[in-house]
């Protein structure tokens, strides 16, 4: 039998290392998955602590951002390879749209899981305000057409409504790649002008059936996302898209303490949005003038991007990220898309608990609960992966994305 050949590393050969996975992407998605689960539970004390308290951005904001930084760590590799003439286009584009394919999936199964949900408890009830919320007297008053805007994402049932856009942004995310790697300020300019003009006229994909359009807009969403790509493009070679500045770190947490005190402060707050309505009257375009989620308007955009930017340049916060007591967190953030769409349902069932019972005491209980049973399922999840493969020896085993594992 040959014997297998042992190649020797001189001293110039490389030696691929593993980039060690970031823990503020980590921790800060997960966070960003507790708020939501929170949030989507109205009505709890607990609301009165996350972010949205405290600016005009919340976590959905949060949720893009990271999206597109786990995208762009985890996927331009494949894209640039492929521009270098080294690799296949269906490479780098086939997991971005089979990622949309999950994602899709994931989307149907907890429509109807909310659709069985709220109609059990209609029944089991004897409530009929189950069979009202959150846009499910449109599937009961013309269930054809539900059936037909389901598949086409055009009937979305309230709190089951952010998958649709992420979808979106993902199928066009290899566009938002090339340009991201080739040429990032003509993309990142493009990607302005088509959410001033998105915000402008008021621009988004209409529900079918019913009126009005989606509640998060792809095409003025799509900037929190490119943002977040470029950053992560940028992160997945060692460096930043926006230098660390003292004079640009002071401006940004300066602003978000202007923000704050416009939210606190009944009224400096009345004053500037009395001032911000006469900016409307005279033509200042609608994305500067409100506070508008659906079209991302400045205010929440801008405070978005604040928020990431100081985040980044402290130090301190990549300390607490990676410590043991944040673990729970990051765990819940590389388990991102199981655990939302967990928490989507545990969610759903706490409203339905809210309207049967008033006792305050149910609603501190509820939502740690639920994201208890959270990281219960990551943790399961853990559990359940197979163990990976021992490497061989005299092999040299691809290297992983640096800073996340390859879902967005």
């Amino acid at each position: 039998m040959t014997q297998p050949q042992i190649i020797p590393l001189s001293a110039r050969t490389p030696v691929p290392v593993k980039a060690p996975r970031d823990p503020r992407i980590d921790m800060f998605r997960g966070l960003a998955l507790v708020m939501i689960l929170i949030n989507h539970m109205p009505g709890n004390p607990w609301e009165a602590i996350t972010s949205r308290n405290f600016g005009f951005s919340d976590a959905a904001e949060a949720f893009f951002v990271m999206s597109g930084i786990a995208a762009g760590i985890a996927y331009s590799p494949a894209m640039l390879r492929w521009l270098d003439g080294k690799g296949r286009l269906r490479d780098a584009v086939l997991p971005l749209w089979r990622r949309a394919w999950t994602l899709y999936m994931v989307q149907m199964l907890l429509t109807v899981l909310a659709l069985g949900l709220f109609a059990w408890a209609t029944y089991a009830f004897v409530n009929p305000k189950f069979s009202e919320m959150h846009n499910l007297a449109t599937f009961y008053r013309d269930p054809a057409k539900a059936l037909i805007g389901l598949p086409l994402l055009g009937f979305q049932i309230g709190y089951v409504n952010i998958l649709p856009s992420y979808i979106v942004l993902m199928l066009a995310a290899p566009l938002a790649l090339i340009g991201g790697l080739r040429f990032p300020r003509l993309t990142l300019a493009a990607s302005v002008t088509l959410w001033l003009i998105g915000g402008i006229y008021r621009l988004n994909i209409p529900n079918y059936p019913g009126n009005g359009g989606w509640f998060l807009s792809p095409l003025s969403w799509q900037l929190i996302f490119v943002v977040g790509l470029l950053i992560g493009i940028r992160h997945r070679r060692g460096e930043r898209l926006v230098p660390v500045s003292r004079l640009l770190l002071a401006v940004a947490a300066g602003y978000l303490l202007f923000v704050l005190a416009w939210r606190e402060i009944p009224a400096l707050g009345q004053f500037i949005n009395h001032k911000m309505a006469q900016l409307s009257s005279v033509g200042v375009p609608y994305p500067f003038t409100s506070h508008n989620k659906t079209y991302l308007a400045f205010p929440r955009l801008s405070h978005m991007l604040a928020v990431v930017y100081v985040l980044s340049c402290l130090g301190s916060v990549r300390v607490i990220a990676g410590h043991r007591l944040a673990a729970p967190l990051r765990l819940l953030g590389r388990h991102s898309l199981p655990v939302f769409a967990f928490g989507t349902m545990l969610a759903l069932s706490g409203q339905i608990v809210f309207v049967l019972t008033p006792d305050q005491e149910i609603r501190w209980l509820i939502p740690p609960l639920a994201a208890l049973l959270s990281w219960g399922l990551a943790r399961l999840k853990v559990a359940s992966a197979p163990s990976p493969a021992p490497a061989q020896t005299g092999a040299t085993q691809p290297a992983r994305p640096s800073g996340l594992r390859s879902s967005a």
